[in-house]
């Protein structure tokens, strides 16, 4: 580490070579640092990794760790905290090694079995859906990445967001999920979403649905990000209760499961429209009501 806390030229063995460990590594390589070794079992890691990662040879886990400065650890939620102890259990880790994984639910704590071999524990999850391609390098530019870390090694973890592009936004240990769970119903929900209005427009005929819901919806997530709850409309927002009693007939024809969605949000919808004053509450009555209704058998 430099004495401005900008990490020098890194040593890097990447745990994982899914979507985001190859282009979080190929994102240091272009900074400068070395991937000296990266691990991957199925086929698709194992491509992506000659892909992203072509200087750095595929090895089994302790190989890759081994004279490292920093371990990146992308592996699955769930397998964690088994890898980090049992790893802990096989004395794999060094002393002043760099240890970050890219959890959006976890914090430093899991990474606590490092600390007995006086190895650097941090957090560094970057808020971007991956492709696993080189592609993706390029959008972690302004990508923001939630970063957690012993406050000794806050300024180390925000430098090694910067250089792999990305923007340091800091998450306290004890808010991890709740940030997850925020990036997690604001972006995968919205994948669902788009996939259900896109089944409905071709029930109506419409085979080119992006053309149609593209500008629509990216209109919609700029003023939303920009405005909030200021920036609502449609038939909920205009208490047009009698058009949503025919969406509601629509959508049971084409797919009750989409309807239930439909229902689900634009309860969530009136709600956050009577909360902002955008309803009164006779009109948020009537179609929190009408949503109420039990759909046809």
């Amino acid at each position: 580490m430099e004495s401005n806390g900008h990490p020098a030229s890194l040593r890097v063995g990447v745990i994982g070579a899914g979507r985001v460990g190859a282009v979080l590594g190929a994102a240091l390589a272009r900074a400068g640092h070395r991937v000296t070794g990266v691990y991957a079992v199925s086929e698709d890691s194992r491509a992506r990794a000659t892909d992203l990662l072509p200087d750095a040879p595929v090895a089994d886990i302790p190989t890759v760790i081994a004279g490292t400065d920093l371990v990146l650890l992308a592996v699955p939620d769930d397998a964690l905290a088994h890898l980090v102890a049992g790893l802990a259990a096989t004395g794999t880790w060094e002393a002043g090694q760099i240890v970050a994984h890219t959890s959006g639910r976890h914090g430093a704590s899991v990474l606590d079995p490092v600390l007995d071999a006086h190895a650097l524990p941090m957090a560094l999850h970057p808020a971007m859906t991956f492709t696993g391609t080189l592609m993706d390098v390029d959008r972690l530019r302004d990508c923001a990445f939630g970063v957690t870390a012993p406050d000794p090694l806050r300024e180390m973890a925000m430098a090694l967001v910067l250089d792999m592009g990305g923007t340091p936004v800091w998450i306290a240990e004890a808010d991890r999920v709740t940030y997850h769970a925020a990036l997690a119903h604001g972006a995968n929900h919205l994948v669902t979403l788009i996939a259900e209005a896109a089944q409905v427009l071709r029930a109506a005929g419409v085979a080119q649905t992006a053309d149609v819901l593209g500008p629509l919806v990216r209109a919609a997530l700029d003023n939303a990000l920009r405005l909030g709850d200021a920036a609502l409309t449609g038939p909920v927002a205009r208490a047009d209760v009698g058009t949503v009693e025919q969406h509601l007939s629509a959508l049971e024809e084409i797919s009750p499961e989409i309807r239930r969605t439909y229902v689900a949000l634009a309860r969530a919808t009136a709600v956050r429209a009577l909360d902002s004053g955008r309803l009164r509450p006779a009109q948020a009555e009537s179609l929190l009501d009408t949503l109420a209704t039990r759909r046809p058998e």
